[in-house]
């Protein structure tokens, strides 16, 4: 049937376009909070992209160490702002030389075949901080700023709990394997924790923000944060602390989410 019988030519029109337009990612499309979110695959991993209403100039992003979604005002403003937000899942790599392979892969997609901006913002959440220290050590010229909320920078800190820590052993025995140390001797000697390789990063000029409370008895800030910032201003590095006093490992984030979104923007915004 002719659609002009029921619709004005250009309604007709409208159809015809909008059914050609191919959807912006593979994969199953659902909602995150209000915006679009698409589950898809690369190299074998499962990856999500929430995209804001109106991507800005450039396609800024935000790519998630760990724990996509937990304490997520940070991640909404920043959709507000036109910022993509994405996350790889290699929950069980803990920042080893696997997960950083498979980050290669995720990162040359989507600034390849998507046009997302060269250097995205990472943000490194407990656990995570090790995936986005890791990634940005061997890649620090494709990366704005790196974001850390009470992050873990030296496995021996956690989950090893060598230092003043509770430590996992579980995950101990989960890093010993998957970075194929031959014992624990050969990990606690292991000089290729964030701690120990910020010269890439303060070459580069990547510009840090910590949060943290200093009362955290998970990942203690002094056996990680502190040491980064020590280390890093030496190096000439640019790194802000906020600091939160008396709290533990949880909560994170902020009670305003504001220096951490304008900290992103302002490093991680296409100008």
């Amino acid at each position: 049937m002719n659609c002009l019988n029921h619709f004005s030519f250009a309604a007709c029109l409208t159809l015809v376009v909008s059914a050609a337009e191919p959807a912006p990612f593979p994969g199953k499309q659902s909602s995150w909070n209000e915006h679009d979110r698409y589950d898809f695959q690369v190299d074998g991993k499962n990856v999500l992209v929430v995209l804001p209403k109106q991507a800005a100039p450039g396609k800024p992003w935000v790519w998630h160490g760990e724990f996509f979604g937990h304490k997520p005002a940070p991640d909404i403003a920043l959709l507000g702002r036109g910022f993509h937000v994405v996350y790889l899942s290699v929950p069980n790599l803990l920042g080893c030389p696997t997960a950083v392979a498979h980050w290669n892969q995720l990162y040359a997609e989507l600034t390849g075949k998507f046009g997302f901006a060269k250097k995205p913002a990472l943000v490194g959440l407990s656990r995570g901080g090790l995936y986005c220290y890791n990634w940005a050590i061997a890649n620090p010229d494709k990366v704005a700023c790196i974001y850390g909320d009470a992050p873990v920078c030296d496995f021996k800190s956690w989950p090893g709990g060598k230092g003043k820590g509770k430590g996992s052993p579980n995950d101990w025995a989960l890093t010993l394997r998957v970075h194929r140390f031959a014992n624990e001797a050969a990990a606690l000697t292991y000089r290729g924790n964030p701690v120990d390789n910020l010269q890439p990063l303060a070459k580069a000029k990547v510009p840090l923000l910590h949060v943290f409370g200093d009362a955290d008895d998970v990942v203690p800030w002094d056996e990680n944060t502190g040491i980064i910032a020590e280390r890093y201003k030496a190096l000439g590095g640019d790194i802000t602390l906020i600091r939160k006093p008396g709290v533990g490992h949880h909560p994170h984030g902020l009670d305003d989410p504001t220096p951490i979104v304008e900290f992103i923007t302002k490093h991680a915004a296409v100008r």
